[in-house]
């Protein structure tokens, strides 16, 4: 029964993991990152909703006390 030659694995997952680096790093160095970035506000924008403005009897919300 033969046996299964291993003498090249090792060679083979390096240079793998390196193939795998430079694709890596091939993808990473296309990608354009600012350079000053500035925290966002986390305030929550107002927004102005078309019913909001059209309140009538009907539209009155129920929990309102009559």
């Amino acid at each position: 029964m033969p046996q299964l030659d291993t003498s090249t694995w090792l060679v083979m997952i390096l240079s793998m993991f390196m193939v795998l680096f430079i694709i890596f790093q091939l993808k990473v160095s296309k990608h354009n990152f600012y350079f000053n970035p500035e925290p966002k506000s986390t305030k929550m924008q107002k927004q102005n909703t078309p019913w909001e403005v059209k309140w009538t009897k009907i539209y009155l919300p129920l929990l309102l006390p009559q």
